[in-house]
């Protein structure tokens, strides 16, 4: 399976390859008139909402468009701002992280539309963040309760196996495996709370090794999990070997087939466009236009969160001509001069 950068990573003029549904991701809502009120105003598309993240491209120019994964999202509110379709309205307002940079996003949708847009987006924000056990490996969680797996939506259990001893110190701890449809969770008997649960979304490599307990059987988790390396020990060496290839049995068929756990369900959704769930979301398209590719261009840089356009923000004082440079600037602030500003360089 490829690693899983859809939901945690936030990405700018992407290919079709990019744009189209992974294994496992859907659509769950489509916005066919969306303007992208922060980057380009002034420029009607297509917004869709999947389990994973929010997609938006430009109808004039399909390779203009973004992708914004839910893991990145750490506030959605409504502003008011000044749209070029629209005037003055009310619009959702997306604020981002991703690695260090901080992203802010205004879209703005038809008046009778905008509501459903906040509702859709913020409901299945809150699904994928209350649903992390499917996609994040987790340590010492609350998973168990009276010696039985607390069981996830749509998860089934197919076999328990005890006698397992977890190798992660010196001595070992005896413990009991559970493995499911979804993931692998191991707990310690003599306590619950010493418990590891790893989806197959994040399991890179599954083998029987020779260590100093033994033979035994390690997971290696993905780096994305913190690159985990987990030893477990089965006696008899054929239950341990089946144990093995159960799992990697499961894992085949997991990444053929990724379940997410973000559910969100809504009568009075229509999608408004037929064909969003088949995995397509744009179709080629043959631009008949010279492109200067050696102009070099960063989309980013418009949707910083520190930088506010002006065309976007109703409260920021315009440019004023500067006679000394004879160019238009950005207003100084009281206590500084032109002077004193060169002065720090």
């Amino acid at each position: 399976m490829d690693v899983l950068w859809e939901d945690r990573d936030v990405r700018f003029d992407l290919s079709l390859q990019q744009m189209n549904m992974r294994p496992g991701e859907f659509v769950i809502q489509t916005f066919n008139s969306v303007e992208d009120t922060k980057g380009n105003n002034g420029d009607n598309g297509k917004l869709l909402v999947t389990n994973l993240r929010i997609m938006w491209h430009s109808h004039t120019l399909p390779r203009v468009n973004l992708s914004i994964g839910f893991g990145c999202i750490h506030n959605i509110t409504t502003r008011r701002t000044n749209s070029k379709l629209r005037g003055p309205t009310e619009s959702l307002c997306i604020s981002t992280k991703c690695n260090s940079n901080k992203f802010e996003f205004i879209f703005t949708n038809d008046v009778s539309e905008q509501g459903g847009l906040f509702v859709t987006v913020m409901s299945v924000s809150k699904a994928y963040d209350s649903t992390k056990l499917y996609r994040d490996l987790k340590l010492r969680g609350s998973l168990i309760q009276g010696k039985q797996l607390k069981m996830l939506p749509k998860e089934e259990i197919y076999n328990r196996i005890n006698g397992v001893w977890n190798l992660s110190s010196n001595q070992g701890n005896l413990g009991t495996f559970f493995v499911t449809n979804i993931r692998v969770v191991w707990h310690a008997n003599m306590n619950e709370s010493f418990n590891v649960s790893v989806p197959y979304l994040q399991i890179q490599t599954v083998k029987v090794r020779d260590s100093k307990f033994g033979y035994a059987m390690v997971i290696e988790s993905t780096w994305q999990s913190g690159g985990y390396v987990l030893g477990f020990r089965i006696d008899p060496i054929e239950k341990l070997q089946e144990a093995a290839k159960e799992i990697q049995s499961l894992h085949r068929v997991y990444s053929a087939s990724p379940i997410y756990g973000v559910e969100y369900h809504k009568e009075s959704i229509v999608h408004e466009d037929s064909g969003a769930n088949d995995g397509q979301i744009m179709a080629p398209v043959t631009e008949d236009l010279d492109i200067d590719t050696s102009i070099k261009t960063d989309a980013s840089v418009a949707y910083f969160a520190d930088g506010a356009s002006y065309e976007n923000n109703e409260s920021a004082a315009p440019p004023v001509f500067c006679p000394e440079l004879g160019l238009a600037i950005e207003p100084i602030k009281p206590g500084y001069t032109l002077k004193s500003l060169w002065s720090i360089l």
